[in-house]
C-alpha cells in the first residue's frame, strides 16, 4: 500500500488531490514553486485567475464528446464535492445556478450560434433559441442591438477563490504538508520506479509523485523525455469590475468568440478571456484588454461606468490535444494530473476522486481511460 505522497502544483487539482488522499489515510506533502491560492494570481495560476465557470455545456465543441461527459459527470459531483469540502473547512461554498447565455447581434452571429444551438439539441441538451427580446427578457441589461439567443439553462458556477481558500484548509486540516516556494529540482527515478525527489539540496523519500504543475509541468527534471507531458501555457487575459445597481447582471453572458461576462457573488464582474500563445508571458497588454472591454460594452453596455477592480493574467494548460492529462505512466509511481486547459476548475470533482482512489486502492478509473497519457504514445505508433 501506498504510505507517502508528494503533489507538486498547489493550484485547485494539486490542493483537492492532496485533501481527498490524506482523507484516505495517506500521508501527503505538497510542494508548490510560489504561493497557492490568493496569493499566486501574479504568477499565472490560472485556478486563481479563472472565473469559476461550470460550463460543460457552453463550452462543448463539435469533436469533443468525450470532454463533455467528462465535464458533465464533474459537474453532477460538484453538490457532494462541496458539502464535503464545507465540512471539512468550515467555508461555506454552493454551485450557483447562472445557467449561461449566449447574445448575438448580426446574421454571422446568428448562423455561429445556430449551429452551436442545432449541435446541442443533436446530443439532447436542454437549449433554448431565442429571439433578441426574448433574450433581453433572461438579461434586462442585454443592449437593445442584441438580435438572438441561446439560452443554456443547466450551466453554473463557483466562487473559485473561495474555493481555493477552503482546499487549503481543509487540506492542512485534515492532515496534509503544504511547503510554498519549494521547488522540485528533480524527480528521482531507479529502475523503473518513483524513489523521491530532490529539492533545497535534499533528497526525500516518496512512494508515489503526482505532477499537478500546470503549464510548468513539462519542464520538471527526472521525468524520462518520452514521457514528458506535452503541456504548454495557454494566456488568458480577465478583467474584474464591480458592479452596481445601475449594473448587477444575473447570469453568465457569452458573445462571439471568447468573450465572457460572469457576475460573481462577492460582487465582481468578471470579463474574459482570451486566448493567446504566447508562452510563460504573465504581462496585460494594453491591445487584449481594449478588445475584451469593447467586445463586453457591446454586449452590456452599461458597464462604461463600473469601476476596475483588478486586471489578471492567468496561464492555462493546454496539452496537444487540450484534453486534460490524468493518470498513470509508464513510471511505477509517477501519476499526471494536468493539461486541464479551460475545465480546471470544472473538472476538480472528477479528478480528485477518481485518481485519489485509484493511487489508493489500485482501481484504475475507466472514467479516466480517454486522458490517459499514453494517448500520445498511440499517436506516434500510428
Amino acid at each position: 500500500m501506498t504510505n507517502k505522497i508528494l503533489i507538486i502544483g498547489g493550484g485547485i487539482i494539486g490542493l483537492s488531490l492532496g485533501w481527498q488522499l490524506v482523507k484516505k489515510g495517506m500521508k501527503v506533502e505538497l510542494l508548490e514553486k510560489n504561493k497557492s491560492g490568493k496569493d499566486a494570481g501574479q504568477f499565472g495560476q490560472a485556478s486563481w485567475v479563472s472565473a469559476g465557470l461550470l460550463a460543460p455545456q457552453a463550452e462543448l465543441g463539435f469533436e469533443e464528446i468525450e470532454l463533455f461527459n467528462l465535464c458533465r459527470k464533474s459537474l453532477e459531483l460538484y453538490p457532494m464535492f462541496l458539502a464535503e469540502l464545507s465540512k471539512d473547512s468550515g467555508v461555506y461554498i454552493e454551485v450557483e445556478r447562472t445557467g449561461t447565455l449566449f447574445a448575438g447581434f448580426d446574421r454571422d452571429d446568428a448562423e455561429f450560434f445556430k449551429r452551436l444551438f442545432d449541435f446541442r439539441k443533436e446530443v439532447g441538451l436542454p437549449v433554448q433559441w431565442l429571439t433578441g427580446s426574448e433574450a433581453r427578457e433572461i438579461e434586462p441589461l442585454l443592449s437593445p442591438k442584441c438580435s438572438c439567443g441561446v439560452w443554456i439553462p443547466e450551466d453554473a458556477q463557483v466562487n473559485n477563490r473561495v474555493m481555493i481558500e477552503a482546499l487549503k484548509i481543509a487540506f492542512e486540516k485534515c492532515g496534509g504538508q503544504l511547503y510554498e516556494e519549494h521547488i522540485v529540482e528533480k524527480i528521482n527515478i531507479e529502475n523503473g520506479k518513483v524513489v523521491g525527489a530532490h529539492f533545497h539540496d535534499i533528497d526525500v523519500e516518496y512512494d508515489v509523485v503526482i505532477v499537478a504543475a500546470g503549464s510548468w509541468s513539462k519542464q520538471i527534471e527526472g521525468i524520462p523525455d518520452n514521457i514528458l507531458p506535452p503541456v504548454r501555457p495557454v494566456k488568458g487575459q480577465t478583467i474584474n469590475l464591480k458592479m452596481n445597481d445601475e449594473c448587477m447582471l444575473t447570469h453568465s453572458i457569452r458573445g462571439y468568440g471568447n468573450t465572457y461576462l460572469v457576475p460573481k457573488s462577492d460582487g465582481r464582474l468578471t470579463i474574459g478571456g482570451t486566448v493567446e500563445e504566447m508562452g510563460f508571458d504573465n504581462k496585460p497588454t494594453a491591445g487584449a484588454i481594449k478588445q475584451l472591454l469593447e467586445d463586453a460594452w457591446e454586449i452590456i453596455p452599461s458597464i462604461y461606468d463600473l469601476e476596475i477592480e483588478s486586471i489578471d493574467v492567468g496561464l492555462r494548460p493546454g496539452s496537444r490535444d487540450n484534453y486534460p492529462i490524468i493518470g498513470d505512466s509508464e513510471i511505477e509511481g509517477l501519476f499526471f494530473a494536468t493539461g486541464h486547459f479551460r475545465n480546471g476548475i470544472l473538472l476538480t470533482p472528477v479528478t480528485a476522486y477518481e485518481l485519489s482512489d485509484w493511487i489508493v486502492n489500485g482501481n484504475k478509473s475507466e472514467t479516466l481511460n480517454d486522458f490517459q497519457l499514453s494517448r500520445f504514445h498511440k499517436e506516434v505508433v500510428q
